[in-house]
């Protein structure tokens, strides 16, 4: 098993990106925790409040290469957690050359910066699986070896950030391990279905909204806790071989319309619902079940939350952001 002691996470104030740090910080306290964050980034630093004296955070952008050589030379880590993407997969139809120029120029740079700056750290890259795009159903469940077929502008930044890390473990040797993370609870990122609707019932509840919005429920998701999913992180790059991708996943298989009718369950009052059409999007995945034996049998990990305990994290989190919001 492979030991850290000094890591730097892209992205790290975005939402997956700060619960990976707070992971490191409570379950490796002698690791330091470096991370990268753009001046003009949409996220907020203060999903970092926590931890920030745990933190050391440098302003950087990864389509600017010398602001990253710049950080990699300050930093000098023995581990690198590629976070850092625009990930809205709706978002990615509207503004496709954004996402493409971002996710793909910015993984390009940062791979040829460490090689710039004479470093040779384990570097985990964290895709999705969305890089499987549509799923015919004889590959269900998904291995490693699923076809390709992406089917946003997303999808194909992520399928080629993939192969982009493949090519320098090939050609130059760079120790990186790649990740495939499938659906996961996610508080602190609004833009998923789950937090969408769970914002939207407490926005209810708080009688600030009259009905829940909502775009397509026939799509089945397998899904796990975002604390599961950055803990499975830290163990990938422990463990997992270098030039080799691994899907990560729950085992919680659910509809999205079954995740609404949860949700509304333990709603405090009635949650009245509607199709919103501009949240249709113009190609959707409907089929992500995992098969995740890879990773399990290489490292032997497992979930620590249950499906109810991560329902009950994210809908309390959510009720605290809007009893917050009606306070200011």
């Amino acid at each position: 098993m492979r030991t850290f002691s000094n890591i730097l996470i892209t992205g790290i104030s975005g939402s997956g990106g700060s619960y990976l740090a707070d992971y490191i910080a409570a379950n490796h306290p002698d690791v330091a925790i470096s991370g990268t964050s753009r001046w003009h980034s949409t996220t907020s630093a203060s999903n970092l409040e926590a931890i920030k004296e745990k933190v050391t955070l440098y302003e950087c952008d990864l389509t600017d290469l010398s602001s990253i050589i710049g950080v990699l030379n300050q930093v000098r880590p023995d581990a690198i957690f590629h976070v850092a993407s625009h990930a809205n997969v709706r978002a990615s139809f509207i503004t496709p050359l954004a996402v493409l120029n971002n996710n793909i120029m910015g993984t390009a740079n940062l791979l040829e910066a460490v090689r710039i700056a004479g470093l040779d750290p384990y570097f985990l890259h964290c895709s999705t699986s969305e890089v499987y795009g549509k799923v015919d159903p004889r590959h269900v469940p998904i291995t490693e070896d699923c076809p390709i077929n992406a089917a946003s502008p997303y999808s194909v930044s992520k399928v080629t950030q993939d192969l982009l890390c493949n090519s320098y473990h090939l050609s130059y040797g760079m120790k990186i391990v790649r990740t495939r993370m499938f659906a996961y609870l996610n508080p602190r990122r609004s833009d998923l279905f789950a937090t969408s609707f769970a914002l939207q019932v407490a926005r209810i509840e708080a009688g600030l909204q009259q009905e829940l919005a909502h775009g397509n429920l026939d799509s089945t998701r397998t899904l796990i806790d975002v604390r599961d999913a950055m803990g499975a992180y830290w163990v990938a790059l422990e463990s997992c071989d270098t030039g080799e991708a691994y899907n990560i996943g729950g085992t919680t298989v659910i509809k999205v319309g079954e995740f609404l009718d949860i949700l509304k369950g333990l709603a405090k009052c009635p949650i009245p619902s509607r199709v919103d059409p501009s949240l249709l999007r113009p190609a959707d995945i409907t089929l992500q079940i995992p098969d995740t034996a890879k990773f399990t049998e290489k490292t032997g990990w497992q979930p620590r939350y249950s499906f109810q305990e991560s329902l009950e994290f994210l809908l309390q989190h959510c009720r605290d952001q809007i009893r917050k919001e009606t306070r200011l």
